[in-house]
């Protein structure tokens, strides 16, 4: 066996977390694992591993060489799925992101229907409301919100309208009373998202002239979904997606704060790098939640 195959052993090993449990999932004895993984030791001139009991750990140059090992490893399996996509069909891992709230919300209620559709398809979602670097993290697809896409290399395609509102839990309208206008926020308890990709200030136009206000408060959540969380705790007046809180608007759980005021241009898009963009997986997943989700407007570079 080669170096490049003792590697992709050694990174599987690793992953697995034991040599036993790599043997099992590469469908070879323990002790082919453990002799690939000595006569790689030999080649580079280092241990690589200690063996523990349950399983192993890595030495100090383990976790130097390891790095290196998976990504030669994350390049093979790439390559796999190249390949075994070329007769058109979707097949393999597609690795999606998505923010947290529409994940729950929109997404995962019709991943049944498209995964029925494409069974040779396994879905890895990662929920995070944090920027996302396709390319650098190796996701096949991202969901984001339109406003934050500016990397010239990603595309885009809308797959829902979507605005934000203002509303606060009846416990909090109780305490504080309700804004009479926009203004009047300064003065209340603004929950805040951590990876918003905005500045505390609200803004809205108000006779034709742009309004701003402090949005301050003693809550910031790491996700619309925990700042959604906040809102129906009555800790304060939280600025959300409507897709979020509609039902909860209707059955009075939340209140709609100033009912003129919407943010707009918050529409969500579905994005993919522009190298990876013709791979079957990709592509039926885009077209699905464009179909499902809301009609698209065309691809535009981001």
């Amino acid at each position: 066996m080669d170096i490049s195959a003792q590697m992709l052993v050694f990174a599987k090993v690793v992953e697995m977390g034991s040599i036993s449990a790599a043997s099992r999932s590469s469908g070879q004895t323990p002790s082919a694992v453990s002799k690939q993984i000595r006569h790689l030791e030999d080649h580079v001139g280092q241990r690589l591993l200690h063996r523990v009991a349950g399983g192993v750990s890595l030495t100090e140059e383990g976790r130097v060489f390891y790095e290196k090992c998976r990504a030669l490893a994350e390049k093979f399996h790439e390559a796999e799925e190249l390949i075994s996509s070329l007769d058109g069909r979707p097949k393999g891992t597609l690795r999606v992101a998505s923010p947290v709230a529409f994940g729950k919300t929109q997404l995962i209620p019709i991943l049944p229907e498209f995964l029925g559709q494409h069974p040779e398809l396994t879905l890895s979602l990662e929920l995070t409301d944090r920027p996302v670097d396709l390319e650098e993290e190796d996701f096949d697809a991202a969901i984001a919100f339109a406003e934050k896409l500016d990397k010239p290399n990603v595309i885009a395609r809308k797959i829902m309208e979507n605005e934000r509102v203002l509303c606060a839990a009846p416990s909090y309208i109780g305490r504080h009373g309700l804004p009479e206008r926009f203004e009047d926020l300064a003065r209340h308890n603004c929950l805040r998202g951590l990876h918003s990709g905005q500045s505390d200030a609200w803004q809205s136009r108000i006779d034709g002239r742009l309004v701003s206000v402090d949005a301050s408060g003693n809550f910031v959540g790491n996700s619309a979904d925990a700042v959604y969380r906040a809102a129906l705790a009555g800790l304060g007046i939280a600025r959300l997606s409507r897709y979020i809180v509609a039902a909860k608007l209707a059955s009075g759980e939340l209140v709609h704060v100033l009912p003129d005021y919407a943010q707009v241009h918050a529409d969500i898009a579905v994005t993919y790098a522009d190298r990876r963009n013709l791979a079957p997986k990709i592509r039926v997943f885009v077209d699905f939640l464009s179909e499902r989700i809301g009609s698209a407007k065309g691809e535009k570079a981001a």
